[in-house]
């Protein structure tokens, strides 16, 4: 009767624990990735990003072509020049290529701002709909199954659909 007892104790604290354990492990995972590239804002964000790159190109590109035909131009007049016209036109074509590079390095400063300003309120607006969509169908954790972020394995529930849903996407 005693063996009974201990036996019936250890399958009730068996049962306990696992029941405890499945219910603690309420977990699902997202393409993050796909979900934000999905998103119609996503398109127009990166069309605007598209745009401003190709104004400083063409902007970098028109200075490049200046600073060519200035090189070009004083090199043919080098002979004709003195010594003192030619060491100033070399610092004139200088000052040229250090502004040129300056002004690149300005453009992709203010492209990776753009794009951090751009991108933020729609990556929340995702967030924000993984957090809605989890919380109502009770999960408690969400792995970004994105290729490369880590998820060796992704067989759970995938929330992908019904977050699109949410979005209306």
């Amino acid at each position: 009767m005693k063996n009974f007892k201990l036996f019936a104790v250890a399958v009730l604290l068996f049962v306990g624990a696992t029941s405890f354990v499945n219910a603690q492990s309420k977990i699902a995972h997202i393409d993050t990735q796909a979900l934000v590239e999905a998103m119609p804002e996503m398109k127009a964000a990166q069309s605007q990003l598209d745009k401003l790159k190709t104004t400083y190109d063409t902007e970098i590109k028109a200075m490049a072509k200046e600073l060519d035909t200035k090189i070009k131009q004083y090199e043919g007049e080098a002979d004709t020049k003195t010594e003192e016209e030619n060491a100033k036109r070399v610092q004139e074509v200088q000052g040229m290529q250090n502004n040129i590079g300056a002004y690149r390095n300005q453009a992709l400063q203010d492209l990776d701002k753009k794009q951090v300003d751009i991108f933020k309120p729609i990556l929340e607006k995702a967030r924000t709909a993984i957090q809605k969509v989890a919380r109502e169908q009770g999960f408690q954790y969400v792995l970004d199954s994105t290729t490369g972020a880590g998820l060796l394995l992704a067989d759970g529930t995938d929330l992908l659909p019904s977050v699109k849903k949410e979005l209306g996407i």
